[in-house]
Order: structure tokens, then C-alpha cells, then sequence
């Protein structure tokens, strides 16, 4: 097979996932995921970009059926919370700067960069990231955790799983309830199973609405 057939069957097994991927509310109750391949999954997941690599987002994972029963009315009582083999909070890390060290350590260890250009890049971003305001550091860490959800949510779908990104449910009853203290920003819920029901079969806006080329038009109109 030549190298170019190779890369035309990759692609377009990353496009099906693209158009396959849906949104999916009920799950089979019976379906449970191994945790090892919970986590092949979500280090899968943690390849998504982040600002300067702080890697801001965070994993809750819920797998366990009594704190599923303990989320079901924070999250307005949808029913996959529970039927779901697992629920995965996505959070945002105000304070993920301070791993700074350990992810530029790793890259040395790796050979990515030399020392002397770690410790400058350790230097510059705890200075930078610990000097920002309250709500730089919250965007800063919605927008990585965002980032990191949809990334799950295709190698999910690349594992034969589904999911459904949750923005129902009381944040600050879970962030209460799950001891998320002032350090970590709840995001999103990702329930993760295999679906009993397909997701509904969506369309979206053609490309022509919703890009604009090197200027915005006016607000008047649609």
C-alpha cells in the first residue's frame, strides 16, 4: 500500500468520527468501562492544546452508582447521569501554572528542549500566569478545559463510545458537593457509554453564514 493510500484511509477515518459523532442521551446501564480504558482514553484526550502548554484542564471522573445518584438532581435529574458508565466533569485548573516545572521537566527529559530554555520558559509563565486577574485565570482555564472536552468527546467516538456535552446542571451545587473548592472551574459534564438510542441527526448552518472574510459584517439583519 503506498504512503499516500495510507494517509486517504487515515483521513477518512478521522472524518467519519467528525460526522458520526453525536449527541447522545441514553445509554445502556449495563455497559461498563474498564478503568484502564477510561484512562488510554483520557491521556488520549490530554494531547488537546492549552495555553503556553499549562495544560489548564482537569478530569473529574464519576464512576461510582451512589455519587451518580448524588449528581442526578444537580444535574436537573437527566437521566444518563446515571444510566452513563461514567460522567466526566471537565474542570478548569485557575491554578494549573504551578505545574509549570513538571511540564517543561518533561520536556527536557524528552529532548524537546534544553535545560537552560526550560527553566526561562518555567520562569516566564508562572510570572505571567500568576500575575493575571481572577477572571483572566477563569478564561484562561474554561477555554483549555473546553478544548479538552471536545477532544475527548472524538477519541471517545474513535473508541466506539459515545457521549453528550452537559451544560444543564447547578455549578455550584456540584463544585459544593464535589469539594471543587475556589481552585477548580466547573465546565462541562461528559457522560460516556454506548448509546441504547442513536443521537438525533442534526444540520448546521452552511460554512457561507457562519465565515467571515478578513471583516465582520454589520449587526443589522440576521
Amino acid at each position: 500500500m503506498s504512503v499516500s493510500a495510507v494517509y486517504s484511509s487515515q483521513e477518512q477515518a478521522f472524518l467519519t468520527v467528525i460526522r458520526e459523532r453525536r449527541s447522545v442521551r441514553t445509554y445502556d446501564p449495563n455497559v461498563v468501562i474498564p478503568r484502564e480504558e477510561l484512562r488510554e482514553i483520557l491521556s488520549l484526550a490530554t494531547r488537546a492544546p492549552s495555553s503556553s502548554n499549562m495544560q489548564h484542564g482537569r478530569f473529574l471522573v464519576i464512576d461510582s452508582p451512589e455519587l451518580k445518584q448524588k449528581l442526578l438532581p444537580i444535574a436537573n435529574n437527566q437521566q444518563q447521569v446515571v444510566d452513563a458508565s461514567a460522567i466526566i466533569a471537565i474542570l478548569g485548573d485557575k491554578e494549573g501554572y504551578r505545574k509549570a516545572d513538571k511540564i517543561y521537566g518533561q520536556a527536557v527529559e524528552a529532548g524537546f528542549m534544553p535545560e537552560d530554555t526550560a527553566k526561562s520558559y518555567i520562569s516566564r509563565s508562572t510570572d505571567l500566569y500568576s500575575s493575571l486577574p481572577e477572571d483572566k485565570l477563569r478564561e484562561v482555564a474554561i477555554i483549555d478545559a473546553s478544548l479538552l472536552a471536545m477532544q475527548l468527546m472524538l477519541v471517545a467516538k474513535a473508541k466506539g463510545y459515545d457521549t453528550v456535552p452537559m451544560g444543564g446542571y447547578d455549578r455550584e451545587q456540584f463544585a459544593a458537593a464535589f469539594g471543587l473548592g475556589d481552585r477548580y472551574v466547573p465546565v462541562m459534564l461528559v457522560p460516556i457509554g454506548k448509546a441504547t438510542k442513536a443521537g438525533h441527526p442534526t444540520t448546521r448552518l452552511p460554512v457561507s453564514e457562519v465565515t467571515f472574510w478578513n471583516e465582520v459584517p454589520s449587526s443589522t439583519g440576521e
